[in-house]
């Protein structure tokens, strides 16, 4: 009994073990193929995702595949984290193992480019006046109530029909009449034609809901009504969306589906 029992955790191992040794073969060649396609200075990181590498394998068909990348300027982005998830991966074994680039196909993937506050905050400050002494800028969402509050503290009243799925509140940390206060910014969120907007809708002391100083007040609003242009992303993807999804993090997105990844590092969609 204990030799079967031993037999079988052998065997067990063997399999764990060959089953993390071709997914991770896998998944280094899918990152040279990527590095290839994107034109990366270095290998992305690479996880494909489900119980059992080898049981997929078998199929040919991947269910879910991750790519993430740091610290890759897009446009006027200097440190943005940009991710991919490739959907529906289909490839013979041998095509994503060996020591060359991987070939496989995609029936869709989504490209995300999570952007710190600290780009846009490089971008407010060199707008000049009051906003240049802005020492720190933070984001994170805001939901109805937050909004309700604001109009009632004297903000625009068409802002009771904003979504808050598409609102932030940037915190700038500034000195406003001599004294580091911490200025919240509504805005709204706008993605049209691949760029994103940010609109400032209303500004007030984040701890009173305060009305700021004018010379304040306009200087945010001209700074945060800025632009920001990703270019394409990872794939030709198109940025569609953009939203919050955690705290200081804002993110854009955009999906695509059939993708044909080849050797040959071309990239090609048919959506």
């Amino acid at each position: 009994m204990k030799r079967a029992l031993a037999a079988v955790l052998a065997v067990a191992a063997v399999l764990v073990l060959a089953d993390l040794g071709a997914g991770a073969a896998a998944e280094s060649g899918i990152a040279r193929q990527m590095r290839d396609t994107l034109d990366l200075p270095e290998d992305p990181a690479v996880r494909v995702t489900g119980f059992s590498f080898l049981a997929q394998a078998v199929t040919g068909r991947y269910g879910q595949v991750e790519v993430s990348m740091e610290r890759v300027p897009i446009g006027p982005l200097r440190t943005p984290e940009v991710g991919v998830e490739l959907y529906g991966v289909r490839a013979p074994l041998s095509a994503l193992v060996g020591s060359g680039p991987a070939r496989f196909r995609a029936a869709a993937a989504e490209g995300t480019v999570r952007i710190s506050p600290n780009d846009i905050r490089r971008m407010v400050v060199a707008s000049g006046g009051p906003a240049a002494g802005v020492e720190r800028l933070t984001v994170d969402v805001v939901d109805a109530n937050a909004i309700d509050t604001a109009i009632r503290a004297g903000a625009d009243p068409t802002l009771r029909g904003t979504d808050p799925r598409t609102a932030a509140r940037f915190v700038a940390e500034l000195p406003v009449d001599g004294s580091d206060t911490r200025v919240a910014v509504l805005s709204t969120l706008v993605v049209a034609d691949g760029v994103l907007r940010i609109v400032p809708r209303d500004v007030r002391e984040l701890d009173t809901d305060e009305a700021v100083p004018d010379a304040v007040r306009d200087s945010l609003l001209r700074a945060l009504a800025v632009e920001l242009d990703p270019g394409t992303l990872p794939l030709g993807v198109t940025p569609t969306s953009a939203s919050i999804p955690e705290y200081n993090v804002l993110e854009i997105s955009g999906a695509v589906r059939d993708l044909d990844i080849g050797g040959d590092g071309a990239t090609r969609s048919t959506s």
